[in-house]
């Protein structure tokens, strides 16, 4: 029950029927044999022999009995929440969580800390480790029931090589072309599986409502930088390339501003992100008795986002100004993305996302007016529900998925 069982090529392992009624289970809670035989094409026999196999080795568990439909009231199984525990780990720019999870991916311990300069991949691994060394004594756990590490991290990476490529405006240096899950394994002594935090954090929101049964739901994280995934018929979309910033080099206006010296010229993230609000708030500052600089006594050097989103919240027209321009930009590169994809669903998450839910509103009116057929097709807005634990949810959910059983 430990790290082998996680799959390590995804894309050519072909299901055990094992594993499909595993999965099957774990997404709707409670089963009986007949719904499980309705859905799969096995033989009533072959479904009570694995059903059976599968409760004597602890991955299932009987847990009371259905509706009767004329005979016997039937049996109905769950997955087994201890037969294994996995970790998921978040790797982002300003903060960084850890969790433990069971298998049903109920939280048993969750924990977050800030990013600064101080956190070099060394010192990061080291924390990681102390963390979840207290995690197995908190809960009495030894090394066998880990079935292994889910990380979702800042992008770019190499998936499959477990590599962060190049991260941008990351705190600390030495995080570029690193091996994250050799260097979690070498430390931990568990599996570690990698895959971008947009991914992560989709599959955590989606799980978490997952008997809505939505089938397209995109996610948009606005902080550092800008992220994004895509979910179809249940399943992250990957590309050919792990991008997950991509959206933020969606051009938005031709000639525009450029964030970076690799960027594109008018891209989003010139106009929403942290960096973003920062340069134009200290270059305007610099320009102008600004008031959030009296207030807050700070020189434009030192105009933080935290101090505009403090100037924001308090009322500061100015600050409402950087943020709600930000805000209408938000919409429009939103609207873009979702006459493209058209989802369901469309989850925002991130620092600029819960600065004020002034933010939200301006930013999905916009996008709703600029959506192509609207009101005829209505997505639906949500800021999730799991949110600042999405990422280490789906991580572990990641896990959980790429068992070999």
């Amino acid at each position: 029950m430990a790290w082998r069982y996680i799959v390590e090529k995804r894309s050519t392992h072909i299901p055990s029927p094992k594993k499909l009624l595993y999965d099957r289970i774990a997404e709707q809670g409670t089963v009986s044999k007949l719904d499980l035989l309705q859905t799969f094409s096995l033989t009533k026999s072959t479904m009570t022999r694995i059903l059976d196999e599968m409760t004597e080795e602890g991955l299932l568990i009987e847990c009371g009995f259905g509706e009767s439909s004329g005979g016997r009231r039937p049996i109905l199984y769950q997955i087994n929440p201890s037969y294994g525990y996995i970790i998921g780990l978040e790797i982002s720019r300003v903060y960084s969580s850890l969790g433990l999870f069971d298998m049903q991916m109920n939280p048993k311990s969750i924990v977050h800390w800030r990013m600064d300069q101080a956190f070099t991949p060394q010192r990061f691994i080291d924390h990681i480790s102390n963390q979840i060394r207290s995690f197995l004594r908190d809960h009495q756990l030894v090394d066998s029931q880990i079935i292994g590490i889910g990380i979702g991290a800042v992008g770019p990476l190499d998936r499959e090589h477990g590599l962060i490529l190049k991260p941008l405006h990351f705190p600390s240096s030495g995080w570029n072309n690193l091996p994250i899950c050799k260097l979690v394994e070498e430390r931990t002594g568990f599996k570690a599986l990698l895959d971008n935090g947009a991914n992560s954090a989709l599959l955590g929101e989606r799980w978490s409502i997952r008997h809505a049964n939505i089938q397209h739901m995109l996610y948009v994280h606005a902080g550092a930088g800008l992220r994004y995934a895509m979910m179809s018929h249940g399943s992250i979309v990957h590309g050919t390339m792990d991008m997950e910033d991509a959206i933020g080099q969606m051009i938005i206006q031709t000639d525009g501003p450029r964030l970076n010296n690799d960027g594109n010229y008018g891209a989003l993230e010139a106009f929403v992100s942290v960096q973003a609000l920062e340069q134009s708030a200290r270059s305007e500052a610099k320009y102008d008795n600004d008031l959030i600089l009296q207030r807050y006594k700070v020189s434009p050097e030192k105009l933080t986002y935290d101090v505009l989103v403090q100037a924001f919240r308090e009322g500061n027209p100015h600050a409402r100004e950087l943020f709600t321009q930000a805000a209408i930009h938000f919409g429009i590169g939103l609207a873009n993305v979702i006459n493209l994809l058209h989802p369901e669903t469309i989850i925002l998450g991130g620092a600029l996302i819960h600065s004020h839910e002034l933010f939200f509103q301006t930013a999905v009116e916009v996008a709703q007016r600029n959506t192509y057929r609207y009101p005829e097709y209505q997505p639906h807005f949500t800021l999730g529900t799991l949110k600042e634990e999405a990422v280490v949810t789906g991580a572990a959910i990641m896990v959980r998925n790429q068992m070999v059983l």
